[in-house]
This record gives C-alpha cells, structure tokens and sequence, in this order.
C-alpha cells in the first residue's frame, strides 16, 4: 500500500519506543507526517530524524501538555489525521489486597486518562478533514490475570473510551477503533518479565515460554511490526467502514491451549 497515507499528518503518543516508534516509522514510509510523542527527549529525536518527522515532549496525563502537542503538529503541517494512542504504562503487579493505590491511579492517568484527554484535543484539529483514531489497548483488557487489576481495568476503560467516541464523531468522517496486541518483546514487556522473574523466583525463559509461548496457536511472539501493520490498516483507507470496533493481534493466543503453570494458575 505505497503511499496510503500522503498528505495526513499524524500524532503517535508513546512514539520513541517499542510499538510506537514501529508505527512511526512505518507511518512515515507510507507517506505521512508523523509527530512522535513522550515524556524522554532522546528516543523521540532518534525516531523523529529517522521519519523526518517532529519530536514533542509531552506527558499525556498533563492536560496543558496534550493541547500544546497537538498545536505543534497543526503549526507544522497544517492538520490532524491520524491520532495514535500508544502511550501506556505496565504493572503493577500486585495482589488487590496489597494494592499501592498511587500506583494504581498513575497507571488510570496516563493509560485511560490520556487517551480521553488525547483525544478531546485532537477532534477540533480532526473534524476539518475527518480521519482516524487508533487506540492501544492490551489483551489484558478481555482476559485478565491476578495480580494485574491496574493494567487490565485502565486497557478495559480505553476498549469503552473507543465504542463510546465511535458514536460520536462518525458524522464528522472521524472513525475510532482500538488495537489490541498480544505478547510483543519490547521494553515495556521485558520490565515486566523480568519483575515477575524477581517476584515468582524463576528464570525470565521459564516465563516466557510459559506465559507467552505455549499458549500461542503459532507459538511464537507477536513481532511490533505486525502490530503496527494493523495500525497502518486502522489509520488507512484500506479500513474506510470500520469503526467502533478492537482489532486483535496476539498469534492466536485467543485460541491456543491453557497452560497449567504447576501452581494452581492457569496462564492465558
């Protein structure tokens, strides 16, 4: 699909790491202008001079921060197509009897919050020329798992953040609809095993193979660049009449064998 995105610009929160900076990079082959987005400046320059594209730091739980980013990219180019909600905090992982509720507020801010406040900033820009919002969700957000509350409820809140805006802005040619990836080995993915090879005692391969291996039909990983082709597809033409809706990518973990992990928990 060479070119499917000439002349769109598009805001990519989370965009110096891992799956967004996968989008923003494949954004920018096909032909878009890409913002990239987050709280370290660094990342954001590497991924920026790699797409031509325009680094802002901005903290998308700061509601100043988010209106002034989408300014940047409308001074820039002039207009907002594609919003990409990628920004998003793990863990923790915590029994709900012990929960740090701190924590459990810091991971509703930035990982439903700021998609809200994302979005309510970037309709105005959007409304002129209609377009798309892609929101990350999490498969955490349909099959939870003990000791993640936090993670799971914030991810489950952006699924109901998409259905609801869907409604509301598909007469302004805007549509909304919420990728929801599988295991992706990112940064973000290997803090998180690597914090339940402390807590658990057991080896980060053990982990993986249990929790993220086995339970795939294709039993592997998801690669971000898949997830970010779908992206690609959410923010194209080539998804024109769909809205509302989650597109899921996770190998098949869906439909893979439940794993016994040996103490009682079953790993979905």
């Amino acid at each position: 699909m060479p070119g499917v995105l000439d002349g769109k610009a598009a805001v990519i929160t989370g965009g110096g790491t891992g799956l967004g900076a996968a989008i923003a990079r494949l954004f920018a082959q096909h032909g878009a202008d890409v913002v990239v987005t987050g709280r370290s400046l660094a990342p954001l320059e590497e991924v920026a001079g790699a797409t031509d594209g325009l680094a802002v730091v901005a903290d998308v739980a700061d509601e100043a921060d988010v209106a002034a980013l989408m300014g940047r990219c409308e001074d820039a180019f002039g207009r907002l197509d594609i919003l990409v909600n990628n920004a998003g905090l793990s863990g923790p992982i915590a029994a709900a009897e012990a929960m740090d509720m701190a924590e459990w507020d810091v991971r509703f801010a930035v990982n439903a919050r700021g998609v809200m406040v994302c979005i309510k900033h970037a309709l105005p820009i959007m409304k002129r020329t209609g377009g798309a919002v892609v929101n990350v969700s999490s498969r955490m957000a349909l099959y939870p798992k003990g000791m993640r509350s936090a993670y799971a409820a914030s991810k489950a809140a952006v699924r109901a953040i998409t259905e609801s805006v869907a409604q509301e802005v598909g007469r302004d040619g805007i549509r909304v609809n919420t990728l929801v990836p599988g295991a992706m080995r990112t940064p973000m993915t290997d803090g998180l095993i690597a914090e339940r090879a402390r807590t658990e005692g057991r080896s980060a391969e053990e982990i993986v193979d249990e929790s993220y291996i086995q339970p795939s039909v294709l039993k592997r990983w998801v690669e971000v660049e898949e997830c970010a082709r779908a992206a690609l597809y959410l923010a194209s033409d080539a998804s024109s009449a769909v809205t509302g809706t989650h597109l899921v990518v996770d190998a098949g973990r869906a439909w893979g064998p439940r794993v016994d992990s040996g103490r009682g928990v079953r790993v979905y």
